[in-house]
């Protein structure tokens, strides 16, 4: 049975004719940087994080550098983060002339560990970027609190996190702002590259309009130094469309990831994930942790079972970040982490019988 990592054909076969109409929509009325498409996609995504305001830019790494900007983080600062995620999260801080300074990730959670928090500020700390990985949102209200005490500010790098909470909190809704990517592989994703911020302040939404359209609040007349980085029309027309059925494509991942959890749960040299009592996860990504990982998914794909690896480098080790002089053994849980992830397929419409096919694979490799 072939079971692929992810099949983003059959979720368009489900809304072909959605998707057909919305993009003649647009065709006909050519709205195709920004403008009317973009706007009400704005605003149904602010009403699904719960947010006054919803920004729609190029894509989730543009989110995450325009929110680092307009909230006057620049050379000199440093923005606290984990090196757990992808490059993105630190690119932006550092094309913000900013400094990354990673804190190291909870054993269980894989997020920003909070008990490790307060020990990186220093006097340079602007700022603080949880990244709620995988789809699970980090524990907020120490990070919230911390951030109160020592006056930082809080972005959201919700890039995997679309529908998921925090206590009933919708991801995005708790700091400063939230920041979304809709790679066309996320829960919510776009047909290209697209991304969001979502807020509640009103001047920095104020802010962040100008700064995607080159810093203009009206043509040709500009009120500060801004970017290109507005979201296409097309893009906010397809968002609009697969926003009405995200609630139920997230239902399904989770039946999917507790079918995951019977079947591999009690297995020796595999960990599931886990999924805290504050927690929503939405499973962007199933992983499990796996001993022997080289083995096992040498052995699944010969099965015909397809896996990823999210992320096999951990950023304070890639070669871009080498001049920040952190070595191996700087943060073990996360390095840990990225010697053991496996990501199995996830997808909404994976079928019970795949995942089954899957867990006896994984069983059948795992038992001695």
């Amino acid at each position: 049975m072939k079971v692929p990592f992810l099949d983003l054909k059959i979720q368009y076969e489900s809304i072909r004719s959605e998707i057909a109409l919305a993009l003649q929509h647009v065709i006909e009325a050519s709205a195709f940087a920004g403008g009317p498409f973009v706007e009400q996609f704005e605003k149904e995504f602010a009403a699904f994080c719960h947010c006054q305001y919803a920004i729609g830019v190029s894509n989730g790494t543009a989110a995450l550098g325009m929110a680092l900007r307009s909230l006057g983080v620049g050379p000199d600062d440093e923005v606290i983060t984990v090196p757990d995620t992808f490059i993105a999260t630190a690119e932006a801080i550092s094309f913000c002339g900013a400094k990354p300074v990673f804190v190291d990730v909870d054993a269980k959670t894989y997020n920003l560990n909070p008990a490790l928090l307060a020990a990186a500020i220093t006097r340079r700390t602007k700022a603080i970027i949880p990244v709620h990985l995988f789809g699970q949102m980090a524990d907020m209200d120490p990070i919230m609190a911390i951030a109160k005490a020592h006056k930082l500010i809080v972005i959201e790098d919700a890039s995997q996190a679309h529908g998921a909470q925090y206590k009933g909190k919708p991801a995005g809704s708790i700091g400063d702002a939230g920041c979304f990517s809709f790679y066309p592989g996320k829960n919510l994703g776009a047909y290209g590259e697209a991304g969001a911020i979502v807020t509640n302040n009103a001047e920095l939404a104020a802010r962040l309009k100008k700064f995607r359209d080159h810093g203009q609040k009206k043509k040709y007349y500009h009120d500060m130094i801004g970017w290109n980085d507005r979201m296409d029309g097309i893009q906010g027309a397809v968002l609009s469309v697969k926003l009405k059925y995200l609630k139920a494509w997230n239902e399904a991942r989770r039946r999917h990831a507790r079918l995951y959890n019977e079947l591999l749960g009690g297995l020796d040299g595999i960990i599931v994930p886990h999924e805290p009592d504050y927690a929503r996860h939405i499973y962007h990504i199933y992983a499990i942790r796996a001993r022997h990982r080289e083995t096992l998914m040498s052995a699944l794909a010969e099965q015909d079972i397809h896996c990823g690896i999210h992320y096999p480098v951990p950023v304070h080790l890639q070669e871009a970040y080498h001049f920040l002089g952190l070595k191996k053994g700087s943060f073990p849980v996360a390095e840990t982490c990225a010697e053991e992830f496996v990501s199995l397929p996830m997808y909404p419409e994976l079928t019970p019988e795949q995942i089954e096919y899957v867990g006896r694979q994984i069983e059948r490799l795992a038992t001695p």
